[in-house]
């Protein structure tokens, strides 16, 4: 059984009439919609990272707020929110661009947030062998608001650090002051 007809037999099973207008289609959108939601599968880091020699500069290169969209692993509901993505380069640095990708590759998968936030710092050190990497998402989990605790304003935030971001406070601390800032 492939995923359209899972779906449909998904809706059938709550007690809908497929054959009504408004349903007639939505086991084909809902399989396209989760083959976007999911591509994260279909990637991988070192696929998407355009990597450059390093120049000399030696402070902390900032992504913030960048927005995401993940699906919880455990409700098969959505989180949402944004990643902050920061490191302080060695011998090679990415095109700016590419830790959004990078943020979007994990996102795309069913997930935790606090896996994804491993994920995202991981492959950035894996990558590209910094002096440290910095990753905090501050997200808010359906899980939560629309069922459960029923909590509409909890928002979720975790981080991951590496290198000088978790053994020098004043880098840690400077991480922290500009993605409030």
């Amino acid at each position: 059984m492939d995923r359209k007809e899972l779906i449909a037999e998904l809706i059938k099973s709550l007690g809908e009439d497929l054959s009504r207008e408004g349903l007639r289609n939505t086991p084909r959108r809902a399989s396209e919609a989760w083959n976007h939601l999911f591509s994260g599968y279909e990637k991988k880091p070192a696929d998407v990272l355009t990597v450059f020699e390093n120049e000399g500069y030696d402070e902390m290169i900032l992504v913030k707020n960048i927005e995401l969209y993940s699906t919880c692993e455990h409700h098969c509901l959505p989180f949402f929110g944004k990643a902050h993505v920061a490191y302080i380069p060695k011998d090679k640095i990415i095109g700016l661009s590419k830790m959004p990708r990078l943020v979007e590759i994990f996102s795309r998968r069913l997930q935790n947030q606090e896996r994804l936030t491993m994920q995202i710092a991981d492959a950035l050190s894996t990558l590209l062998d910094p002096k440290g990497v910095g990753v905090v998402i501050e997200a808010k989990h359906f899980c939560m608001m629309a069922r459960g605790v029923e909590k509409q304003m909890s928002e979720v935030t975790t981080s991951a650090l590496r290198g000088s971001f978790k053994k020098n406070a004043s880098t840690r601390e400077e991480f922290l002051r500009l993605i409030k800032g």
